[in-house]
Protein backbone atom coordinates (compact mmCIF):
# COMPACT_ATOMS: atom_id res chain seq x y z
CA UNK A 1 0.00 0.00 0.00
CA UNK A 2 1.28 3.44 -0.92
CA UNK A 3 1.32 6.02 1.86
CA UNK A 4 -0.95 8.95 1.06
CA UNK A 5 -0.73 12.51 2.35
CA UNK A 6 -4.35 13.43 2.98
CA UNK A 7 -5.85 16.89 3.46
CA UNK A 8 -9.21 16.64 5.26
CA UNK A 9 -11.98 19.24 5.46
CA UNK A 10 -14.83 18.59 7.86
CA UNK A 11 -12.23 16.91 10.04
CA UNK A 12 -14.00 17.53 13.35
CA UNK A 13 -17.43 16.46 12.12
CA UNK A 14 -19.39 13.23 12.38
CA UNK A 15 -17.43 11.38 9.69
CA UNK A 16 -14.09 13.11 10.14
CA UNK A 17 -13.64 12.18 13.80
CA UNK A 18 -14.00 8.51 12.88
CA UNK A 19 -12.23 8.41 9.51
CA UNK A 20 -9.05 10.22 10.59
CA UNK A 21 -7.97 7.66 13.22
CA UNK A 22 -8.54 4.91 10.63
CA UNK A 23 -6.38 6.76 8.09
CA UNK A 24 -3.61 7.23 10.64
CA UNK A 25 -3.80 3.57 11.64
CA UNK A 26 -3.24 2.63 7.99
CA UNK A 27 -0.06 4.70 7.94
CA UNK A 28 -1.33 7.68 5.98
CA UNK A 29 -0.28 11.22 6.87
CA UNK A 30 -3.22 13.48 7.71
CA UNK A 31 -3.45 17.27 7.66
CA UNK A 32 -6.82 18.32 9.06
CA UNK A 33 -8.53 21.67 8.52
CA UNK A 34 -10.42 23.05 11.53
CA UNK A 35 -11.55 26.27 13.06
CA UNK A 36 -9.34 27.28 16.02
CA UNK A 37 -12.11 26.56 18.52
CA UNK A 38 -12.64 23.04 17.10
CA UNK A 39 -9.03 21.85 16.79
CA UNK A 40 -9.14 20.15 20.21
CA UNK A 41 -11.33 17.42 18.63
CA UNK A 42 -8.45 16.27 16.43
CA UNK A 43 -6.27 13.27 17.42
CA UNK A 44 -3.04 15.27 17.42
CA UNK A 45 -1.30 12.78 19.71
CA UNK A 46 -1.78 10.09 17.05
CA UNK A 47 -0.02 12.11 14.37
CA UNK A 48 -2.78 14.24 12.86
CA UNK A 49 -1.50 17.68 11.86
CA UNK A 50 -4.09 20.40 12.52
CA UNK A 51 -4.25 23.51 10.35
CA UNK A 52 -6.69 26.37 10.81
CA UNK A 53 -8.87 27.98 8.19
CA UNK A 54 -12.41 28.46 6.93
CA UNK A 55 -13.71 25.56 4.84
CA UNK A 56 -15.97 27.98 2.97
CA UNK A 57 -13.09 30.22 1.89
CA UNK A 58 -10.43 28.63 -0.33
CA UNK A 59 -8.06 31.56 0.19
CA UNK A 60 -7.90 30.74 3.91
CA UNK A 61 -6.48 27.25 3.42
CA UNK A 62 -5.33 26.69 -0.20
CA UNK A 63 -1.71 27.41 0.68
CA UNK A 64 -1.89 24.75 3.42
CA UNK A 65 -2.87 21.88 1.12
CA UNK A 66 0.62 21.07 -0.29
CA UNK A 67 2.34 18.67 -0.09
CA UNK A 68 -0.81 16.55 0.22
CA UNK A 69 -1.69 14.34 -2.75
CA UNK A 70 -5.21 13.36 -1.63
CA UNK A 71 -8.11 15.64 -0.66
CA UNK A 72 -10.92 14.26 1.52
CA UNK A 73 -14.04 16.48 1.55
CA UNK A 74 -16.30 15.76 4.54
CA UNK A 75 -17.96 19.11 5.23
CA UNK A 76 -21.72 18.92 5.67
CA UNK A 77 -24.60 20.30 7.69
CA UNK A 78 -25.17 18.23 10.83
CA UNK A 79 -28.44 16.29 11.06
CA UNK A 80 -29.83 17.21 7.61
CA UNK A 81 -33.54 17.98 7.49
CA UNK A 82 -35.91 19.81 5.10
CA UNK A 83 -35.70 22.90 7.33
CA UNK A 84 -32.00 23.26 6.46
CA UNK A 85 -32.45 23.61 2.70
CA UNK A 86 -30.64 26.96 2.57
CA UNK A 87 -27.67 25.58 4.50
CA UNK A 88 -27.21 22.77 2.00
CA UNK A 89 -26.18 25.42 -0.52
CA UNK A 90 -24.40 27.91 1.77
CA UNK A 91 -22.41 25.22 3.62
CA UNK A 92 -22.35 21.86 1.80
CA UNK A 93 -22.14 23.20 -1.75
CA UNK A 94 -20.10 26.29 -0.87
CA UNK A 95 -17.49 24.19 0.93
CA UNK A 96 -17.24 21.82 -2.03
CA UNK A 97 -16.61 24.75 -4.36
CA UNK A 98 -13.89 26.09 -2.04
CA UNK A 99 -12.29 22.65 -1.73
CA UNK A 100 -12.23 22.08 -5.49
CA UNK A 101 -10.67 25.51 -5.97
CA UNK A 102 -7.96 24.78 -3.39
CA UNK A 103 -7.37 21.25 -4.68
CA UNK A 104 -7.05 22.46 -8.27
CA UNK A 105 -4.51 25.11 -7.29
CA UNK A 106 -2.50 22.47 -5.44
CA UNK A 107 -2.65 19.89 -8.27
CA UNK A 108 -4.22 17.28 -6.01
CA UNK A 109 -3.94 13.79 -7.51
CA UNK A 110 -7.13 12.36 -5.98
CA UNK A 111 -10.25 14.02 -4.56
CA UNK A 112 -12.56 11.94 -2.35
CA UNK A 113 -16.04 13.43 -1.94
CA UNK A 114 -18.90 12.27 0.25
CA UNK A 115 -22.02 13.03 -1.75
CA UNK A 116 -25.42 11.38 -1.17
CA UNK A 117 -27.52 8.73 -2.90
CA UNK A 118 -29.75 10.25 -5.57
CA UNK A 119 -32.29 10.67 -6.92
CA UNK A 120 -34.41 10.14 -3.82
CA UNK A 121 -38.06 10.66 -2.92
CA UNK A 122 -37.17 12.88 0.05
CA UNK A 123 -34.74 15.65 1.01
CA UNK A 124 -34.65 17.00 -2.55
CA UNK A 125 -32.74 20.19 -1.64
CA UNK A 126 -30.12 18.05 0.11
CA UNK A 127 -29.39 15.61 -2.67
CA UNK A 128 -29.65 18.26 -5.39
CA UNK A 129 -26.93 20.34 -3.70
CA UNK A 130 -24.68 17.29 -3.44
CA UNK A 131 -25.41 16.29 -7.05
CA UNK A 132 -24.48 19.80 -8.16
CA UNK A 133 -21.26 19.40 -6.18
CA UNK A 134 -20.52 16.22 -8.12
CA UNK A 135 -20.89 18.09 -11.41
CA UNK A 136 -18.53 20.82 -10.23
CA UNK A 137 -15.98 18.18 -9.27
CA UNK A 138 -16.33 16.44 -12.64
CA UNK A 139 -15.88 19.74 -14.49
CA UNK A 140 -12.67 20.43 -12.55
CA UNK A 141 -10.96 17.43 -14.14
CA UNK A 142 -9.49 16.29 -10.80
CA UNK A 143 -9.43 12.46 -10.58
CA UNK A 144 -12.11 11.68 -8.02
CA UNK A 145 -13.89 9.06 -5.97
CA UNK A 146 -17.48 9.91 -5.02
CA UNK A 147 -19.21 8.03 -2.21
CA UNK A 148 -23.02 8.07 -2.12
CA UNK A 149 -24.45 6.99 1.24
CA UNK A 150 -28.03 7.85 2.18
CA UNK A 151 -28.14 7.76 6.00
CA UNK A 152 -25.16 6.91 8.20
CA UNK A 153 -26.10 5.19 11.45
CA UNK A 154 -24.04 6.00 14.53
CA UNK A 155 -23.98 7.97 17.80
CA UNK A 156 -26.76 10.54 17.71
CA UNK A 157 -28.05 9.04 14.46
CA UNK A 158 -29.75 5.86 15.64
CA UNK A 159 -33.50 6.40 15.14
CA UNK A 160 -33.51 4.86 11.61
CA UNK A 161 -32.59 1.48 13.14
CA UNK A 162 -36.36 1.10 13.51
CA UNK A 163 -36.58 1.08 9.71
CA UNK A 164 -34.18 -1.85 9.23
CA UNK A 165 -36.96 -4.51 9.05
CA UNK A 166 -38.77 -2.48 6.39
CA UNK A 167 -35.59 -2.13 4.33
CA UNK A 168 -35.06 -5.89 4.63
CA UNK A 169 -38.48 -6.50 3.10
CA UNK A 170 -38.20 -3.81 0.40
CA UNK A 171 -34.80 -5.07 -0.74
CA UNK A 172 -36.37 -8.47 -1.45
CA UNK A 173 -39.36 -7.29 -3.45
CA UNK A 174 -38.61 -6.79 -7.18
CA UNK A 175 -40.59 -3.51 -7.56
CA UNK A 176 -38.77 -1.83 -4.65
CA UNK A 177 -35.41 -3.64 -4.65
CA UNK A 178 -33.37 -1.08 -6.61
CA UNK A 179 -34.51 1.96 -4.65
CA UNK A 180 -34.28 0.24 -1.27
CA UNK A 181 -30.76 -1.01 -2.01
CA UNK A 182 -29.56 2.36 -3.30
CA UNK A 183 -31.08 4.27 -0.35
CA UNK A 184 -30.35 1.72 2.35
CA UNK A 185 -28.64 2.53 5.64
CA UNK A 186 -24.91 2.21 6.31
CA UNK A 187 -23.09 2.34 9.62
CA UNK A 188 -20.47 4.83 10.67
CA UNK A 189 -17.91 2.02 10.80
CA UNK A 190 -18.76 1.01 7.22
CA UNK A 191 -18.39 4.62 6.05
CA UNK A 192 -15.02 5.01 7.78
CA UNK A 193 -13.76 1.78 6.18
CA UNK A 194 -15.03 2.85 2.76
CA UNK A 195 -13.32 6.25 3.04
CA UNK A 196 -10.02 4.61 4.00
CA UNK A 197 -10.38 2.11 1.15
CA UNK A 198 -11.00 4.97 -1.28
CA UNK A 199 -7.85 6.75 -0.10
CA UNK A 200 -5.86 3.50 -0.20
CA UNK A 201 -6.90 2.75 -3.76
CA UNK A 202 -5.75 6.10 -5.15
CA UNK A 203 -7.28 7.90 -8.13
CA UNK A 204 -9.43 5.95 -10.58
CA UNK A 205 -7.73 4.84 -13.78
CA UNK A 206 -10.63 6.13 -15.88
CA UNK A 207 -11.23 9.77 -16.80
CA UNK A 208 -14.64 9.76 -15.07
CA UNK A 209 -15.06 9.63 -11.28
CA UNK A 210 -15.23 6.35 -9.42
CA UNK A 211 -18.74 6.11 -7.90
CA UNK A 212 -19.22 4.12 -4.69
CA UNK A 213 -22.89 3.56 -3.87
CA UNK A 214 -24.43 1.96 -0.78
CA UNK A 215 -23.63 -1.69 -1.70
CA UNK A 216 -20.06 -0.62 -2.47
CA UNK A 217 -19.77 1.22 0.84
CA UNK A 218 -20.99 -1.84 2.71
CA UNK A 219 -18.53 -4.10 0.93
CA UNK A 220 -15.47 -1.84 0.93
CA UNK A 221 -12.59 -2.31 3.32
CA UNK A 222 -8.86 -1.53 3.17
CA UNK A 223 -8.30 -5.13 2.07
CA UNK A 224 -11.17 -4.94 -0.44
CA UNK A 225 -10.93 -1.51 -2.09
CA UNK A 226 -13.76 -0.15 -4.23
CA UNK A 227 -13.60 -0.82 -7.94
CA UNK A 228 -13.38 1.93 -10.55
Amino acid sequence: MQKRHVFVTGATGYLGRHAIPELLARGHAVRALARPESASWLPVASGCEPVTGDALDAASFAALVPPCDTFLQLVGVAHPSPSKATLFRTVDLASLKASVEAASASRIAHFVYVSVAHPAPAMKAYWQARAEGEEILRASGIPATILRPWYVLGPGHRWPYALVPFYWILERLPPTREGATRLCLVTLAQMARALVAAVDSGPPPASSPRIIDVPGIRAASPSNPPEA
